[in-house]
């Protein structure tokens, strides 16, 4: 493979491996799934398809990648053999190039730029944890959510020392500008961080175009060079072609892929004097030269802002009113979690949302629950307090992945991704019923009455009734409604948070 030291030009192809969380909540199971078929679940067809092809061809040592945490989590459980890999080969990376492929992501794929900034905070923090947790190393990069940017949450990612992303071209602040430098983005806090910007047709034509992805030779001899820049190379400056898409485009959306990456990776570009690299590899030998602003509330799969994620959008013009009646409908709702969990532990924790934050490392086994609630009360509490401060601690968890991104991406209600929004949403509920004995179920129901599925008429009022009736104890007459969870949801409780 030709070293950066002997071109000018590189090629870096980063892949964005996710999938919507697919767990039921009060199980913590994938239910199966029919349009997976031969398999259970899309999570397990896809990771035949995509992940462990990819993996076992060794493409996650030169490919620069993000795995979503919620994935990722999954993938340790599912195939040990091949999260043990993909980890494995960016330490190989790390070993040959001092710095590896792999970037952190935020951790619960929201779309950061619609979130409080202490949600930003701890998507940030759960992201870095997590990625520290499986890779051993702190990330230099941090994946965002649909790209999804705002100044306030590159801010926040400076402060915990990530030094670049992703992200369109169209999401920065300039008309006309060389997507082939990383630029340094000045921030309000006195830091800065960098961004690099994918290379838009080249980006596009390999998501959409299958023929572009048929042969790596051509794509290096025919495709690349129509994005060289000329005058650069003929002065001897350096150029990064950047390509990002999806990593299931890989074998899972178009097959065989995963053979062009690999041959792509493994020195196609040698015969147009084309190096592979990767971002913090490139930062190595070519730090930002010129600085740019970025264009807040954008992101890379709405052209329109983040319109898609809250509210009527062209993207998808008809029928989508209901995206803002769900929006906001979870927003009060998790303003009223939020104030409930300040109040109930402001008598016993000085700081009830560092305390979220950390939350990260009992969900990953470094912590229990217990032994982190009493060295943040800086005492030892009661039993009973400690046991209902872990109750409301589950209930932020599910109420951070209530936003998971998925939820208002497609255009209609009817959906696994909305109703599993409304499922995490329903546990949040139950969790902080049985800790403090207030009900939010009817303000969050009335909300949701104007959720409507244009489809088939199913409602987000009922689907919450669905996963309350699944969550809370009802008596027959159901005079007493919603009076503690079932045990059944407590004992996944238990599991997750451990006391």
């Amino acid at each position: 493979m030709m070293s950066l030291e002997t071109t000018t030009i590189g090629v870096c192809i980063h892949g964005h491996f996710y999938q919507p969380p697919r767990e039921d909540p009060l199980t913590g199971a994938i239910p199966d799934e029919v349009g997976a078929t031969p398999y259970r679940n899309w999570n397990e067809r896809i990771h035949a398809e995509c992940y462990r092809p990819n993996a076992e061809l060794g493409n996650f040592a030169r490919l620069s990648f993000n795995v979503g945490p919620t994935l990722f989590g999954w993938m340790a459980g599912h195939d040990a053999q091949t999260y043990q890999r993909i980890i494995e080969q960016d330490r190989a990376a790390v070993r040959r190039f001092g710095v590896g492929t792999a970037m952190a992501q935020t951790y619960n794929h929201a779309i950061l730029p619609l979130a409080l900034p202490r949600d930003k905070v701890t998507q940030v923090r759960w992201g870095i944890a997590d990625f520290e947790h499986r890779f051993g190393r702190k990330p230099q990069g941090m994946w965002l959510p649909e790209t999804a940017v705002d100044t306030e949450t590159l801010g926040i990612m400076a402060d915990h020392g990530i030094e670049f992303t992703i992200l369109a071209p169209w999401q920065a602040d300039a008309a006309h500008f060389d997507s082939s430098e990383p630029y340094r983005v000045p921030l309000p806090n006195g830091k800065s961080i960098t961004a690099f910007f994918y290379n838009r047709d080249l980006s596009g034509r390999v998501s959409f175009d299958p023929a572009m992805t048929t042969n790596a030779d051509a794509f290096v001899l025919n495709d690349l060079p129509q994005h060289i820049h000329q005058d650069k190379a003929r002065r001897g400056e350096a150029q990064l072609i950047l390509v990002a898409s999806d990593g299931e485009l890989y074998g899972h959306h178009q097959s065989f892929r995963d053979k062009f990456l690999a041959h792509l990776l493994n020195g196609a570009g040698t015969q147009a004097g084309i190096a592979p690299t990767f971002p913090a590899r490139w930062l190595q030998e070519h730090p930002p030269r010129w600085t740019i602003g970025i264009r807040d509330n954008t992101s890379w799969s709405c052209h329109h802002g983040v319109a898609r994620w809250r509210d009527m959008c062209p993207c998808m013009p008809v029928n989508s009113a209901w995206k803002r009646n769900l929006r906001c409908t979870l927003d009060e709702l998790a303003g009223r979690i939020d104030a409930i969990y300040a109040e109930t532990l402001q008598p016993y924790i000085a700081d009830p949302w560092e305390l979220r934050h950390r939350l990260i490392h009992v969900v990953l086994g470094r912590q229990s629950a217990g032994d982190l609630i009493q060295e943040s009360a800086k005492r030892r509490l009661p039993h009973e307090t400690t046991t209902r401060i872990g109750l409301l601690l589950e209930a932020q968890w599910q109420r951070q992945r209530m936003f998971t991104s998925c939820g208002w991406f497609f255009d209609d209600f009817d959906r696994i991704e909305p109703k599993n929004n409304i499922a995490y949403a329903a546990q949040a509920i139950a969790l902080t019923h049985q800790a403090t004995g207030v009900d939010l179920a009817p303000a969050t129901r009335a909300g949701l009455q104007q959720v409507i599925s244009w489809k088939s008429g199913l409602r987000a009022d009922a689907t919450l009734d669905h996963y309350l009736a699944r969550a809370v104890e009802l008596t027959p007459s159901g005079a007493r409604a919603r009076a503690t969870t079932t045990s059944r949801a407590a004992g996944y409780i238990q599991s997750r948070l451990p006391m």
